[in-house]
């Protein structure tokens, strides 16, 4: 492709006319094929004496008013290529990638290959640690702890973790020595912990951190073996600033202007796919590595995407992208082609393990699309999530299944008129760092005075399930109507139910024993019987209420 390149020279020419040095940088263009920038010669418009002297590519400025107005002509075309180049210097998307698409060698070769089949990307690539690194690096702090300094290095997932990694870039045959220094600084913390027994939260961010430190060096290193120019990235290295928070860091404002001004700056001097480390940050005040909590890496990658301001951010996950229900509990389960931010930070926050709860908020607030595709099947179209979707035709999105739930149960004539009270409740749970799902109050009105001084009657039930269905909040009552009646069919108790502030989803308790069935029973009703978009055509009374009532097959 031929380019022209045009330089205002105001006060920037010596006294001959020529112009002074300037910083010389590589082309801004990166393609996984080669492909060459030519640049047509300079000449000057002008003596050299004025200081508004210009650069203009094209033939010799002579024969008056008619080769002047050519030389214009010349240089709009000149702005228009280099446009044109400066569109092409930015980055188009980020692909992050998660850890069972990295897991072995075979598959970081495949999600390579994956990445050139987009030659007219320039991605910016987030990777999670390969496989179950970090649930090994956890187990092997917890052993370090009591196993003694001498029994470190037998610790059985430490040997694991070196295995995989070695056998990786052998297989990858790229040089050792990309984790080497690496592993042996995991076998030196391990022993540093087995001598202080205890594994404090700051520590515990560090241990984990070699995860993603390991899997993004091999990658850029394969990436760069196979002919495509990479660079590796810490992501607290480049300006991911968070809370110190250790284990659940909130990244800072600061980050957003520092991770663009450090990766584009770098582009600039020297083009090369970045390979970037998920889920890790640097704490504000005592600079130490920060993790984003589990499932941490997709937040880096829409806090890149903000940031860079771009086009598409692609979580690549191992499933079609986000289903109607989790496939473990029933197989039936399909992707969902279209959610909005709202529906699947809800998603996320229930339980659904395909992106992480904070995710969104980066998203949405650069009005980036967020597409969830399976690195297994790329042919899948998978999700493409935004800000907002037509919802007129649409009930249900999903059901999402939260096992393991105790619930709460507070009855206490204290809550009646006294400012508070519950924010006391919450801050108890705060204080105990206790999640909150969903909220029950009930109050004996008969009782008030004979009760008011006492403390709140708590009634805790274990071995309880939340069945969340995220959906258009709008058609509640169509939802709770089908849901009870399917849920009544198979004898199931309803113990409580909560609508979000959101307004996308509906959740019910029920008793974690019959979760999975009640799910199955709700997938097939509302996503396989077929008969929910004949409800939502039909003519309404003035009211809003249908004109009949909802015939459910069973």
């Amino acid at each position: 492709m031929a380019a022209a390149a045009r330089v205002q020279c105001h006060n920037n020419t010596s006294l001959t006319g020529s112009p002074l040095p300037r910083r010389r940088r590589n082309s801004p263009t990166l393609h996984f094929s080669p492909n060459r920038v030519n640049f047509t010669p300079l000449k000057w418009i002008g003596d050299g004496s004025s200081s508004c002297t210009r650069m203009v590519s094209g033939p010799s400025l002579k024969g008056g008013t008619t080769t002047v107005r050519a030389a214009l002509e010349e240089e709009k075309k000149t702005d228009a290529v280099s446009e044109v180049v400066e569109e092409e210097k930015r980055f188009t998307c980020v692909m992050k990638f998660g850890g069972s698409s990295v897991a072995t060698a075979e598959r970081m070769r495949e999600v390579a290959d994956l990445v050139l089949t987009f030659p007219e990307e320039s991605p910016v690539i987030v990777l999670s640690a390969m496989g179950k690194t970090t649930n090994n690096l956890l187990l092997a702090g917890e052993k370090a702890v009591s196993c003694g300094v001498s029994n470190a290095s037998e610790i059985e997932e430490l040997s694991v973790i070196k295995e995989l990694h070695l056998r990786t870039v052998k297989e990858l045959e790229i040089d050792p020595s990309v984790v080497s220094s690496f592993l042996e600084e995991l076998e030196q913390l391990l022993k540093g912990i087995a001598m202080m027994k205890e594994l404090t939260l700051r520590t515990r961010d560090y241990l984990v951190s070699f995860g993603e430190c390991l899997s993004t060096r091999i990658f850029a290193a394969y990436l760069n073996k196979i002919g495509v120019k990479a660079r590796q990235y810490d992501a607290f290295e480049i300006g991911f600033i968070t809370t110190d928070d250790f284990t659940n860091g909130d990244i800072l404002e600061a980050t957003y202007p520092a991770v663009a001004k450090r990766l584009y700056d770098d582009w600039m001097d020297d083009p090369a796919v970045p390979v970037v480390t998920g889920f890790l940050g640097k704490g504000w005040k005592t600079c130490a590595v920060t993790t984003l909590g589990r499932g941490g890496s997709d937040l880096t990658a829409t806090t890149i995407g903000k940031a860079l301001g771009l086009q598409e951010i692609q979580v690549w996950k191992d499933v079609d992208g986000v289903l109607t229900c989790d496939p473990t509990i029933y197989k039936r389960a399909t992707p969902v082609p279209f959610l909005t931010f709202d529906e699947a930070a809800e998603l996320a926050y229930f339980g659904a393990q395909v992106l992480h709860p904070q995710s969104m908020r980066p998203a949405r607030e650069g009005g980036i699309p967020v597409r969830v595709k399976n690195s297994y099947n790329p042919k899948a179209p998978g999700t493409i999530i935004t800000k907002t979707r037509d919802m007129t035709k649409t009930v249900l999105t999903s059901i999402v299944l939260k096992r393991n739930v105790t619930m709460l149960d507070i009855a206490s004539t204290r809550m009646l008129g006294q400012v508070g009270f519950l924010a006391k409740v919450f801050s108890i749970f705060e204080d105990l760092e206790i999640s909150v799902d969903v909220v029950a109050t009930s109050e004996e009105l008969d009782h008030v005075v004979e009760e008011l001084e006492k403390i709140a009657v708590v009634n805790l039930a274990k071995g309880r399930a939340i069945i969340s269905l995220i959906g258009n909040v709008q058609h509640s009552s169509l939802i709770l109507e089908r849901a009870f009646h399917v849920l009544w069919t198979k004898g199931i108790n309803v113990q409580m139910i909560s609508q979000g502030a959101s307004k996308v989803n509906i959740s019910l308790i029920v008793n974690d024993a019959e979760a999975e069935g009640c799910v199955e029973a709700l997938h097939k009703s509302f996503f396989e019987s077929g008969d929910l978009s004949e409800l939502l055509i039909q003519p309404r009374l003035g009211n809003g209420s249908p004109v009949r009532t909802m015939q459910v097959e069973n």
